[in-house]
């Protein structure tokens, strides 16, 4: 049983496709399938960009492994900016927050954040499903420390797996109201889209959009590409 109206719903989602072998094709009909459906935005790779759509677009930042030097995140997030995009969705660096490096974690989040700044949107993935829960709410803590827009469960690549309900909870609980909180990586039913939004995410990354809409077990043309998100 469904509780959100279908058009409230799209308009949360980034309509995401970020495998590795899509073509330009496959980005265009992704933006075609976004334009349709009433999404909030695509989510491309960066060299992907720059786009023509009607609909935000989104691009990654030191995607997916969090490991590039903030130097390259910073350079990588400016050159989307100028091709652009509208958010930058970069990836924590999940190794200096599973040691405790708070203080790194905020100067590798605060390069991005002034190589895109304000209006550009910065979400920070802090690939939940690999931290302790003492380190999501470390994580959420340095990443509105250093002036990012939101914070988001997962890239949907890491093998220990993608969003949950409780790592949501703990992130809006974290959070408050004071930043948006968006949860990607593996929600493929409207049923899981909707336990995400009652868990206090304002926004879901989907590759799959139309048939979690749609309620549809099937895979839309335009994301059969799309990857684990």
């Amino acid at each position: 049983m469904t509780t959100l109206e279908t058009g409230r719903l799209a308009a949360m989602i980034d309509h995401t496709l970020l495998k590795p072998e899509a073509t330009r094709e496959d980005v265009a009909a992704l933006v075609r399938e976004a334009e349709e459906l009433g999404t909030y935005s695509v989510c491309v790779s960066p060299s992907m960009l720059p786009l023509t759509t009607s609909v935000k677009v989104a691009t990654v930042c030191g995607f997916p492994s969090g490991q590039h030097a903030s130097s390259v995140k910073a350079a990588e997030a400016a050159d989307a900016v100028s091709k652009g995009a509208d958010e930058i969705d970069m990836v924590l660096n999940i190794g200096l927050a599973r040691s405790g490096a708070w203080e790194e974690v905020d100067a590798d989040i605060r390069a991005v954040r002034e190589a895109a700044p304000a209006p550009t949107v910065l979400k920070v993935i802090l690939e939940t499903a690999a931290l302790e829960d003492e380190q999501i709410v470390e994580a959420c803590r340095a990443a509105e420390r250093a002036g990012a827009d939101f914070v988001k469960t997962s890239t949907g690549f890491h093998p220990a797996g993608g969003a949950t309900a409780h790592a949501v909870e703990l992130m809006r609980a974290t959070v408050g109201d004071r930043l948006g909180v968006k949860a990607s990586g593996g929600i493929r039913t409207r049923e899981a889209a909707e336990e995400m939004v009652a868990a206090g995410a304002t926004r879901l990354g989907l590759s799959g959009s139309r048939a979690v809409l749609e309620g549809d077990a099937t895979t839309s043309t335009a994301t059969s590409s799309g990857g684990a998100y």
